[in-house]
């Protein structure tokens, strides 16, 4: 192969590289982190540990993320914290603005610290909006589970 040939053929690879590149980071950037409601705008990330049922007022298993974009499709995220194994009841809704809901997950996770799991992508059903994504990880249907911690996070995407 002649010297010029060789160029042109390592120019026309290195572009097609580039542009698998480019089409992979738009891609990527097609999902972004939804922020928590009530959160203190310095993190998408929610860091709890779970608690105990309680006879008056609430519990902290239910955690909503506000949709802030017209989103086709959503990703939730989970993650261990726990230094001890232990399984985390998990279950996720999509709530949309007619009130109405629709679960998406609902499982037990028994994960090592710092592995979790991405449930998703969810896409959103014909006719509907989604107003919030709701994690709800709970020790009612697993006592057992109270005092592990975990992180939870939300992408809408398009």
């Amino acid at each position: 192969m002649t010297l010029p040939r060789l160029s042109a053929v390592a120019l026309s690879l290195g572009a097609s590289l580039i542009s698998l590149d480019l089409g992979w980071s738009a891609t990527q950037a097609a999902c972004k982190f939804l922020p928590p409601v009530g959160g203190d705008g310095n993190s998408d990330i929610v860091k709890k540990r779970v608690g105990k049922a309680k006879l008056i007022g609430h519990t902290n298993w239910n955690t909503d993320f506000a949709v802030n974009g017209p989103y086709t499709s959503y990703k939730l995220f989970f993650t261990a914290d726990s230094t001890a194994s232990g399984t985390y009841p998990v279950e996720a809704f999509l709530k949309f603005t007619d009130g109405s809901n629709l679960r998406v997950v609902k499982e037990s996770l028994t994960p090592p610290i710092g592995t979790g799991r991405m449930f998703g992508p969810f896409t959103v059903p014909q006719g509907k909006q989604v107003n919030q994504v709701n994690f709800k990880i709970g020790a009612g249907s697993d006592p057992n589970s109270t005092g592990f911690s975990y992180r939870i996070s939300v992408q809408g995407c398009n």
